[in-house]
C-alpha cells in the first residue's frame, strides 16, 4: 500500500487491460485518473464497487495534444502531483498486403506512437523539473519483429520500445524511473477479431497483475509470459532468411 497519497495516470482505461490496470491500483490504495475517448466507460469504471471511490475518469483523445496537455495539468489541480502514468492507449488492425491502406497506418502511427508523446510531453516537463516521476509505457511483444498482416501495428509498436529506451537512457539518472511493458496475446475487443490461433493468451486481469508487478520491480522492460517473449526473442536474433521462413511457417503462409 502506498505510504502517502499516490496518484496514477492511465490511458487507454475504458476497457481491457487498462481498466484491470486501474481497478488494480485503486485496490492498492493509489488515487487513479483514468481517461480514455469513452466518458461513458470512465464513468461506468469510476462507479464500480473495485474501485473503491479512488478512481477519477479524465476523457481525453491522446491523439489530441492541446487536449491532453490541459487534461494532465487539471488532474494535478484536482488530485494532486502524477507520481506514476501507465500510457496504455492503442489499436490495432489486422491488415493483410492485399488491404494494405496507408491511411489506417497513420491512424494507427498516429494513436499508438503519438499519442504516446502527446502525452509524455507534458509529464517529462513536470517530473524533470521535480526530479522524480514514473514512465511506464505499453509496447507489444509484436515490436520485436516484423509479423504478417501486422506491418503499421508492429511498427508503431518497435517505435514505443526504441521510445522507451531513448528516454530511460537519458533520465534514468535523474530520478525519472522508465520502463517498457510487452504483453504477449491479451484477451480484449482487438485480440478477438485476430483471424488466427493466438498462443499463450491471457485474460486482462491476469496481464494487469503482471504488469503492475513489473511496475513494482526495477526492470526496465516488462515482459510477458515468459516462455512466449522468450521464444521471440530468439526469433529476433534470427538472420533474415530463417526468420522469414520460421515466421511463415508459424502463421500458416508457407
Amino acid at each position: 500500500m502506498p505510504t502517502e497519497k499516490q496518484v496514477l495516470w492511465i490511458t487507454g482505461a475504458s476497457m481491457g487491460i487498462g481498466a484491470h490496470v486501474a481497478t488494480l491500483a485503486a485496490e492498492q490504495g493509489w488515487t487513479v485518473a483514468a481517461s480514455a475517448r469513452s466518458k461513458d466507460k470512465l464513468q461506468e469504471l469510476a462507479a464500480g464497487e473495485s474501485g473503491n471511490g479512488r478512481i477519477q475518469p479524465y476523457p481525453v483523445d491522446v491523439t489530441d495534444r492541446k487536449a491532453v496537455t490541459e487534461t494532465v495539468a487539471r488532474i494535478e489541480r484536482d488530485l494532486g502531483e502524477i507520481n506514476r502514468a501507465v500510457l496504455n492507449a492503442g489499436t490495432h488492425a489486422d491488415m493483410p498486403v492485399e488491404e494494405f491502406d496507408a491511411e489506417a497506418c497513420a491512424r494507427i502511427f498516429d494513436l499508438n506512437l503519438s499519442g504516446t508523446a502527446n502525452c509524455v510531453d507534458p509529464l517529462l516537463e513536470r517530473f524533470l523539473a521535480r526530479g522524480r516521476g514514473h514512465l511506464g509505457l505499453v509496447a507489444s511483444v509484436a515490436g520485436y519483429r516484423g509479423l504478417p498482416r501486422s506491418a503499421a501495428y508492429c511498427a508503431s509498436k518497435a517505435g514505443v520500445i526504441a521510445f522507451a529506451e531513448s528516454l530511460a537512457s537519458e533520465v534514468g539518472h535523474r530520478g525519472i524511473k522508465v520502463q517498457v511493458i510487452n504483453p504477449g496475446f491479451v484477451r480484449t475487443p482487438l485480440t478477438d477479431k485476430n483471424p488466427f490461433p493466438m498462443p499463450y493468451l491471457l485474460e486482462p486481469d491476469d496481464a494487469a497483475r503482471r504488469i503492475w508487478r513489473g511496475l513494482e520491480g526495477t526492470s526496465f522492460e516488462v515482459a510477458f509470459p515468459k516462455r512466449f517473449t522468450a521464444q521471440l526473442k530468439l526469433l529476433r536474433n534470427l538472420p533474415y532468411p530463417l526468420y522469414f521462413a520460421a515466421i511463415r511457417k508459424a502463421t500458416g503462409l508457407a
